[in-house]
């Protein structure tokens, strides 16, 4: 894997300001995994903030929790992790091809309930940056926010593997056996 050619200003990596339609094309998740609203501020391999509106339309506040919905915590960290590959995806040539996962989540804390109404501001700030052929991982500190209150935080790192990697070939098991 090798890092994308010069950035130009049609990219999405020449922009600041991304909407729902540039992060479609940039994060391969899709609803109702798409924790991703807007980028509301990018600079390359440094730092990004995103927007995720909450609603009570959200899936997961049906069991999290009925009469009390609130954004599990979880679905926060995850969150954060998909503003960093928001920001991490737009430096590699071929990003359609790749898919970020998780290495390590450190220090997570949850300081307060995210609930229906309120926008999360998620700060990502990039700690560890390692491209080389074959390998994209990063290390990112990210925090959430509702207005000036901060709701969580933690230390995410990933690295980008191929897409088809977790889709077996069809060539595989033509032979009919189970492996």
């Amino acid at each position: 894997m090798t890092e994308s050619s010069p950035v130009t200003e049609a990219s999405p990596a020449a922009k600041t300001v991304l909407d729902i339609h540039e992060v479609l094309k940039i994060l391969p998740h899709r609803y109702p995994l798409l924790l991703i609203d807007r980028v509301l501020e990018l600079k390359r391999k440094e730092r990004i903030v995103a927007i995720k509106n909450v609603t009570i339309n959200e899936p997961f506040f049906n069991g999290h929790f009925p009469g009390l919905p609130i954004m599990p915590g979880v679905l926060i960290v995850e969150a954060i992790a998909q503003a960093g590959g928001c920001l991490l995806l737009t430096e590699v040539a071929d990003h359609r091809d790749k898919v970020m996962v998780f290495t390590g989540i450190d220090r997570a804390k949850f300081r307060k309930p995210v609930s229906p109404g309120d926008q999360l501001r998620l700060e990502v700030e990039v700690k560890g940056w390692r491209a080389v052929p074959g390998l994209t991982a990063c290390k990112m500190q990210g925090y959430a926010y509702v207005g000036e209150k901060r709701v969580a935080e933690a230390t995410v790192s990933c690295q980008l593997i191929d897409a088809a990697r977790g889709r077996g070939s069809s060539s595989e098991n033509d032979n009919g056996d189970a492996g």
